[in-house]
């Protein structure tokens, strides 16, 4: 399975959303989104970069957390994302500060 796959599939279920539902919300056509979430499961497709920009932001997540190959720092990666402005200054000043 891709990283790709993988991240998507974590992040579907993290919401509890069935494929069906985060293929309608990312607005996909009705005729192909069940079998198209799928395939992107699977690793057997991968979706363009604008597919990738509507899965991320019905998941909220930045795009990199799919690629992110790590677990820790797609974990990263998603925290420092939701974090709101104040937050994440603290943790880009914490980063600086110690590394």
């Amino acid at each position: 399975m891709s990283v790709f796959a993988l991240r998507l599939k974590e992040a579907r279920m993290h919401l509890g959303l069935s494929q069906e539902k985060l293929g309608v919300l990312a607005g996909i056509d009705e005729a192909t989104y069940s079998a198209r979430m799928n395939q992107y499961e699977r690793g057997k497709h991968s979706p363009d970069t604008n597919m990738v920009e509507r899965l991320a932001r019905v998941l909220n997540v930045p795009e990199a957390y799919f690629y992110a190959r790590d677990d820790d720092l797609a974990w990263l990666i998603v925290h420092v994302h939701r974090a709101n402005k104040e937050r994440r200054k603290a943790i880009i000043e914490y980063i600086q500060a110690n590394f």
